[in-house]
């Protein structure tokens, strides 16, 4: 992954991963340390998707693709508007993160969450009243593409505290265009 690009202005940073990874977890207390405004991207679902996956129906790209649109439009209002924000969104595929950074209108940092499966099928188990059912899982984990070399992103490994997840990336944050670590050597030494 790449930390050679900054982007001036408000940052917006997104923390992908597949269900029960804890985007919404890590997102609202990352957005609450840096001072950011929170877009937690489920909330942007048309009722026709939320209720697809709700069925265990995994959404096609042609679902998706609007939903990803609202999710970038987002997040450029509030970088237009100058606040800095952070958007919890699966952005499982290259695809759709390529869709985030068009209607962002510029590069965004990635967070990709980990954790072994075993650990998020405990989780999805455990939540009550989310939309998202543990069938889902192994869909998600097979649609998944780690990020590439040329994206701005910082993988975290977040079996452990949510506090350790959210200190490795305000430690990397202001690397970004610093250096020429990895994500890799980021997690790393984060």
């Amino acid at each position: 992954m790449s930390t050679d690009r900054q982007h001036t202005g408000p940052r917006a940073v997104v923390v992908v991963g597949v269900s029960a990874s804890g985007k919404s977890t890590v997102g609202r207390a990352l957005a609450d340390a840096l001072g950011a405004a929170f877009v937690d991207a489920d909330d942007l679902h048309p009722a026709s998707n939320v209720e697809a996956m709700a069925a265990g129906i995994p959404l096609t790209d042609e679902q998706r693709l609007p939903w990803l649109r609202a999710v970038g439009r987002a997040m450029r209002t509030e970088t237009d508007a100058g606040r800095d924000v952070v958007v919890a969104c699966s952005a499982l595929r290259r695809t759709y993160r390529d869709v985030l950074r068009e209607g962002a209108g510029h590069d965004l940092a990635f967070v990709h969450l980990t954790a072994p499966r075993e650990v998020l099928a405990e989780r999805i188990a455990a939540r009550r009243g989310h939309f998202m059912p543990a069938s889902l899982l192994d869909s998600q984990l097979a649609t998944l593409e780690p990020l590439s070399d040329d994206e701005t992103g910082l993988v975290v490994d977040v079996t452990g505290p949510v506090s350790d997840a959210v200190g490795q990336v305000t430690a990397w944050l202001p690397t970004i265009g610093a250096t020429s670590r990895t994500g890799d050597d980021a997690a790393a030494t984060g």
